[in-house]
């Protein structure tokens, strides 16, 4: 007993008991309002975490957006630099159909031109030589023709158109 009455007499004893006392009292509170806190702490880090997840998530589609855009706007550029490409090789084979064209056109006018030179120098030496022989057939014929033999003649076209006429 004396092991006992030491031990009730030492104040850290007591202290101790007091301690377990207080702990059997106040633990239940003190716990609940630990494991209260820390609840709030989880819920709060929680809430936190699925922010983050829907803002991520946000960022996700927002990114699949504009890469989607992007793609959408790079193919919209290969199709207008197609389109481009289309239009531009047309518009040379018009031009250059267009070219044929105006040298065909230009060479037909370039050779109507030469006809129409050809035709033109064609009648003009004919009319020279018609004013030549005419030339010369009147000197042959003034030089072999007598008074008569031309009265005759001049007698002999009048009565021609004279029966031609009636």
């Amino acid at each position: 007993m004396e092991h006992e009455a030491s031990m009730l007499a030492d104040p850290h004893f007591w202290v101790n008991i007091g301690g377990l006392i207080f702990l059997a009292f106040a633990g239940p509170k003190l716990w609940k309002a630990i494991t209260q806190m820390l609840d709030q702490r989880a819920i709060k880090i929680k809430a936190d975490l699925d922010e983050a997840q829907k803002l991520k998530d946000e960022a996700q589609a927002l990114l699949g957006e504009y890469q989607r855009k992007q793609k959408d706007a790079l193919r919209e550029a290969a199709e207008i630099v197609e389109t481009a490409k289309a239009v531009a090789q047309r518009q040379a084979r018009e031009a250059a159909t267009n070219l044929e064209a105006a040298l065909a056109r230009r060479e037909k006018l370039a050779l109507e031109k030469i006809t129409q030179a050809e035709a033109a120098a064609i009648a003009e030496v004919r009319r020279e030589a018609v004013d030549v022989a005419t030339a010369a057939a009147r000197k042959l014929i003034t030089a072999s023709l007598t008074d008569a033999r031309a009265s005759a003649l001049v007698d002999a076209a009048i009565k021609d158109v004279d029966q031609r006429l009636h």
